[in-house]
């Protein structure tokens, strides 16, 4: 078969997808569970400017887990901002794509960040909160990101921190969460809806506690105080190892979400689109509320019904994933690129994201590139 999956998988990933689309950040971030990661031998590697385990044990291992019994996660990839004062969700859906003055307390929605002609600056979770809009975006624009929130700041009574360097993440996901989660906090992790937000306590540390899933399986993430991290980290791998679950890095995360679908902030979109090239318009877009920043471009694409290229699931004839950037080709004529791309043990060939051209983009289409052809996949169908 040539190379062996955990081989394969480093010929693809996040950093090197999203150092084509977005600009890198200037300093290193690195996750503040390193001296963790490294103490259990994992290997750390730079993705989109934030230092993050790459692999713990190997990726058939990794994989296996996150399908069979649990996988944890390190998910401090994240800028965290917190959003105070009476004026916080009116200023904020005036200025992103979703309905934000709609959203109930306890619950969350994606958006997007949206420059005057209609291009993605971030991606953003936003969670409401008795006193505050908790707010995550992607830490690889989180200068661009804390700025363009804060400059249509003028009269309106808003406050925006940035808890980056207070606060950090973990996500456990897969068949045993659920009952890991009511074991760890008594939190019914089923009753939940997704992006639900409540307050929960794992032994004696207070925690913000996200139903999120990274890779279509049962999850959630827990977000709490930076120097608590470590304790919780230990706490979670505990009840993670003893349902046989394992903690997993970016490679095989990035295998999991391909197969779920799941597109990645500067991997898979980002300034370069608008909301439906990315096929993100009816999940992160509200089209009833008023005006927001780029809505005239939304809204315009909307009524013509169509967009010249499209981001499209592609399965590739070849084990060994294209790299990010790789050209895809009909007739011999450029058509669209290749944005990520992984092994995958389900389709047992490589699987990944690109763009088409509106000519190429419907399921069945075959396309060229060098080393093999791509075939585009109903979404879902992995």
């Amino acid at each position: 078969m040539g190379l062996r999956a955990s081989d394969k998988m480093k010929k693809s990933g996040r950093g090197a997808a999203q150092i084509t689309m977005e600009e890198k950040t200037t300093a290193i971030m690195e996750t503040p569970l390193a001296s963790e990661h490294r103490a259990a031998d994992a290997r750390l590697k730079e993705y989109a400017g934030c230092l993050l385990p790459e692999v713990f044990s190997n990726f058939e291992q990794e994989y296996r887990a996150a399908r069979e019994s649990v996988a944890l996660l390190d998910t401090n990839w994240h800028a965290i901002l917190a959003l105070t004062g009476r004026d916080r969700a009116k200023y904020l859906h005036a200025i992103t794509s979703n309905n934000i003055q709609g959203l109930e307390e306890g619950r969350g929605v994606l958006a997007l960040l949206l420059n005057p002609q209609g291009r993605i600056l971030a991606e953003l979770e936003v969670y409401a909160q008795p006193e505050k809009l908790l707010v995550r975006a992607d830490a690889s624009v989180r200068e661009r990101t804390v700025a363009t929130l804060t400059k249509y700041i003028i009269s309106s009574v808003v406050k925006i921190e940035d808890m980056t360097e207070k606060m950090g993440s973990m996500a456990i996901e897969g068949p045993a969460a659920a009952e890991i989660v009511h074991q760890a906090c008594g939190m019914e992790l089923q009753n939940l809806p997704e992006m639900a937000i409540r307050n929960v306590t794992v032994g004696n540390i207070s925690c913000q506690l996200l139903r999120r899933s990274h890779f279509g399986e049962t999850g959630a993430e827990f977000i709490a105080p930076r120097d608590r991290l470590p304790l919780l980290w230990g706490k979670l791998l505990a009840a993670v190892r003893a349902h046989g679950g394992e903690p997993i890095g970016m490679d095989t995360l990035n295998a999991l979400r391909l197969e779920a679908g799941v597109p990645w902030f500067g991997a898979d979109f980002g300034d370069a689109m608008i909301p439906h090239e990315a096929v993100l318009e009816n999940s992160h877009v509200s089209f009833t509320k008023g005006c927001y920043t780029g809505q005239e471009i939304v809204e315009r694409v909307r009524s013509r019904g169509h967009v010249n290229r499209k981001r499209v699931a592609l399965k590739f004839s070849t084990a060994e994933p294209p790299l990010p950037g790789t050209k895809l080709r009909a007739g011999g004529a450029d058509v669209g690129h290749v944005t990520s791309a992984a092994f995958s043990p389900a389709a047992g060939t490589a699987i990944g994201m690109g763009y088409l051209r509106r000519e190429h983009f419907m399921p069945g289409s075959v396309v060229d590139f060098d080393g093999g052809t791509a075939e585009v996949l109903p979404r879902d169908s992995v």
